[in-house]
């Protein structure tokens, strides 16, 4: 990985842009989630509803403590022990947590990445969105090419890198009961 496509994306994210980017499975897109004008273009640019929310990613789990009350997990040994790894957790959001993020709900969806590209990206910007590159209803996209097919110029950086060979998206699961709600 270019170290200079990193500090690319980095820079389109701090000024309140869009990238694409390769997570261990597919491509995702992300910003910054304190900027609402932001996520609401990747809602719109895969045309989801804000009402479902999304996730954040991050390179440690310290980055998210603004985002979510670990405090309220009953098994969050659990959850700690199984980062950084391919299992996004359903947490307690903060009250300040945004709608935008959180979408109808109370919890938010949360997972420490093993992928070095994005502990890179966190180490600078802390958690961002990650969402698969793909319009709603369309298989995720697992190259760079892809995410150009599906939205041409309209993502503001697109990362030339490969994703880690995994072959589905991560799983997600209930951080207050343990049930699995999308496997890998």
């Amino acid at each position: 990985m270019n170290k200079l496509h990193a500090q690319k994306a980095i820079h389109v994210c701090k000024t309140g842009g869009v990238i694409a980017y390769p997570t261990e499975a597919v491509f995702g897109l992300g910003c910054l989630p304190i900027y609402e004008h932001s996520v609401r273009r990747i809602l719109r640019l895969k045309r989801r509803s804000i009402r479902k929310g999304l996730i954040l990613v991050a390179g440690e789990i310290g980055q998210l403590e603004e985002f979510v009350d670990f405090s309220k997990v009953k098994n969050v040994k659990t959850v700690f022990h199984s980062w950084p790894g391919p299992i996004t957790w359903i947490i307690p959001a903060r009250q300040i947590t945004p709608a935008w993020l959180t979408g109808e709900h109370k919890t938010l969806a949360v997972r420490v990445s093993s992928h070095d590209l994005i502990k890179l990206l966190c180490a600078e910007l802390g958690p961002i969105v990650s969402t698969s590159a793909n319009p709603s209803n369309a298989s995720p996209a697992r190259s760079s090419q892809r995410v150009r097919s599906y939205f041409h110029e309209k993502i503001d950086y697109v990362i030339p890198a490969k994703i880690t060979n995994n072959s589905n998206p991560s799983e997600i699961r209930d951080a207050q009961t343990g049930n699995i709600l999308r496997l890998s």
